[in-house]
């Protein structure tokens, strides 16, 4: 196997660009975000970071190198694998974001890395580009840093100061999992970093959050061990996010097949249930280990406990009502607002923008059925 291509004279910056913002097209740092690329650049690196907000903002994305240590099997920037390498100085980074942040392309930046020497080294490179941008440029836009396995906590530490939001990925949520696809990871110092970034933020009352992204379908890992390892990082205070990404596979010995993106899909809408509409893994899972790829798991759980419908959406409370499928938070609230100035009608909840189609099968309005009565089944 021939050695890598390194690319790093100066008059070939873009090209570099071009390597290493492809190199992190797998890296996630949002659910429901759009990629895309601003037709006014030569490159692929523009991508729509969806904010707690609501608002999307464009961010470059990109690896300070693509060149690594670790030899990860699901990773095509794996050591072994005979591909074009690049390396961006931080001084290069920081004034490609000044640039476009000034013609308007980009409101941040994402900035990860393959391990180049060892990580304290490639953490050192990234966290200069950070200074760089916040205290020469004075640049206010939006920073997410990846940390990299194995860096001290120090630097950790300056990571938190100096980004928005940090991230630490956990790869799989089993251990063995981990061992056979990244031999060279160890999943207590994928934690670690994130433990740090939590402690630190307690005790600085400082602003910031953190990130993980696991790799769905690589290893026979269910939906429940998934999402039973996400809930307790969410408990533990860990994590603000816990992203699922669909494996692709990108070398030889991976399996052949990546797992439907319907899988991640309903993932993520199970994480949604657990922690804004209160239910629990029991009921989400009953007596599988595995979410339905046909029906979201909020219907599934719906259709299997009839008993808890119908629910009267002019005297139900909220908790009740966001376990109809077809109202969410926002929904509930609009209805506990409204019903308390004026008597609900159909036409008043069309209005609020309720689906009276999807939602009448489990409601009532002061006790009657809400257009023709459907009875729906999973049979």
């Amino acid at each position: 196997m021939s050695g890598p291509t390194i690319i790093f004279r100066t008059n070939e910056i873009f090209k570099k660009l071009e390597i290493l913002s492809a190199a992190a097209r797998f890296d996630k740092f949002c659910s429901n975000g759009r990629e895309g690329l601003s037709s006014r650049l030569p490159f692929k690196g523009i991508y729509y970071a969806w904010l707690a907000s609501g608002k999307y903002i464009p961010l470059l994305k990109i690896l300070l190198t693509n060149i690594c240590i670790n030899d990860c099997r699901y990773c095509y920037n794996r050591r072994s694998n005979s591909i074009p390498r690049a390396l961006l100085t931080p001084e290069e980074i920081a004034g490609l974001v000044m640039e476009f942040y000034r013609k308007g392309y980009i409101k941040g930046l994402f900035l990860s890395s393959g391990i180049l020497r060892n990580p304290d080294y490639t953490m050192e490179l990234m966290l200069r580009t950070a200074e760089l941008l916040r205290y020469r440029h004075g640049f206010a836009g939006y920073i997410h840093l990846k940390l990299l396995p194995g860096a001290s906590p120090e630097l950790v530490k300056r990571a938190v100061v100096l980004a928005d939001r940090v991230s630490s990925n956990l790869e799989f949520v089993t251990e063995e999992a981990l061992k056979a696809w990244a031999p060279e990871k160890e999943g207590e110092i994928l934690v670690q970093n994130l433990r740090w970034v939590r402690d630190f933020l307690r005790e600085k009352g400082v602003k910031g959050s953190a990130s993980t992204q696991v790799i769905v379908g690589a290893a026979p890992e269910s939906d429940k061990t998934i999402l039973k390892r996400a809930w307790y990082f969410y408990q533990k205070g860990l994590v603000k996010r816990f992203y699922y990404s669909a494996y692709v596979p990108l070398n030889e010995e991976a399996p052949a097949q990546s797992p439907p993106l319907e899988r991640e899909r309903r993932l993520y809408q199970a994480d949604w249930l657990l922690r804004y509409y209160g239910f629990s893994l029991d009921e989400i899972f009953s007596r599988r280990e595995n979410l339905d790829l046909n029906l979201d798991p909020k219907l599934r759980w719906a259709l299997e406990n009839p008993s808890f419908f119908p629910v009267d959406i002019a005297r139900s409370d909220y908790w009740e009502l966001i376990r109809v499928p077809g109202i969410g938070p926002a929904s509930a609230k609009k209805i506990i607002t409204a019903r308390k100035e004026s008597y609900l009608t159909e036409v008043s909840l069309k209005k609020m923008g309720i689906p009276l189609e999807k939602v009448s099968p489990f409601v009532t309005l002061y006790g009657k059925p809400l257009l023709p009565f459907r009875q729906l089944s999973l049979f």
